[in-house]
């Protein structure tokens, strides 16, 4: 078993910046011409060419993080990579395993190669949902939840992640199963819920109500819960700073683009929006709606041009700019 570095005290909840990476599918498919069926990431790993991709793009922020020098939380390259997909994909539970814990390495990897005193490094298991990442179309209760996700949970426990990250949730019982798996894992967890255009869950669930039920229901287990796949003008007028369900937020992992659900799952080509004015929006949320958040990168259609503007617009509010 390799020992985490960083699970028993994460780095990130102290008020610093942590940078992470943008929209990592989107980057292959529309930067770099990649194939990935199911917008599958992990499936780049069954060959050198591919894991060669997945270095170069995890490097793009361990390069960046450096010259900023800030502090990174890498995600694993598996948001596809539990049952339901492994099984589309022609994967058994062992060669699924397998991949998930091969992500890991390839991050402890870029970790060795890039971190500092002042560049921190964190490793993150990330979750997706079992079914669709805009839509809540296979939804489970919460004891179905926690039995689905549970071996994708225990397998990272078992290497150098420091945590798992359930990204794009599009409803509670979901987030509370995975929440659960971890804490039986002994393992710390952050959710990440993905909203609509009006500010709410794809549920129609406000997002102080599916924070709150979420940690009703784990005693708060979660770390902290993050809001990722949706534009800031889609959720800042839901964020009031003296609300304290929004102190329970301390990441952001938006989309470039103002654009639907709906209209990006239409759309044949990357709506990559402004870099300057997502760097901005960040920087507004963090001064004016949002009391702690330290963890920001960036979702659909964002790469590393959006993740730079947005640490130039951000550090700023941490500390003097570099």
């Amino acid at each position: 078993m390799t020992t985490s570095k960083y699970r028993s005290t994460l780095p990130q909840l102290a008020d610093e910046f942590f940078m992470t990476d943008g929209g990592i599918e989107t980057t292959l498919i529309f930067l770099d011409g990649l194939e990935l069926p199911h917008f599958a990431a992990f499936h780049l790993l069954k060959t050198p060419e591919g894991e060669h991709a997945l270095r170069t793009y995890f490097r793009t922020y361990g390069e960046l993080a450096g010259r900023f020098h800030t502090g990174l939380i890498l995600e694993t390259a598996t948001w596809r990579a539990n049952s339901d997909w492994g099984v589309k994909l022609g994967y058994s539970a062992a060669a699924l395993a397998e991949r998930n814990r091969q992500a890991v390495r390839l991050l402890e990897d870029i970790r060795n190669e890039y971190e500092t005193d002042r560049t921190p490094v964190v490793i993150s298991g990330c979750i997706g949902p079992r079914g669709d990442g805009y839509l809540p179309d296979t939804a489970m209760s919460e004891r179905e939840a926690e039995e689905y996700h549970r071996m994708q949970v225990e397998t990272f426990a078992e290497t150098a992640a420091d945590l798992v990250t359930a990204v794009t949730m599009t409803y509670a019982e979901e987030a509370v199963g995975i929440a659960r798996a971890a804490k039986q894992a002994h393992m710390p967890v952050v959710i990440s819920f993905t909203v609509e255009t009006d500010g709410k869950l794809p549920t129609g669930q406000p997002l102080a109500d599916a924070i709150r039920q979420v940690d009703d229901a784990t005693s708060g287990h979660p770390a902290y819960f993050m809001i990722n796949c949706a534009h800031p003008n889609h959720f800042d007028h839901i964020l009031r700073g003296d609300e304290p369900w929004t102190e329970r937020i301390r990441g952001l992992r938006a989309n470039a683009s103002t654009m639907s659900h709906a209209e990006l799952n239409e759309a044949s080509e990357v709506d990559a929006g402004n870099p300057i004015e997502l760097g901005r929006a960040y920087a507004a949320l963090r001064m004016h709606k949002l009391k702690r958040p330290t963890v920001m990168g960036g979702c659909c259609g964002t790469d590393h041009r959006h993740v730079e503007q947005i640490a130039s617009a951000c550090l700023p509010t941490f500390r003097p700019a570099i």
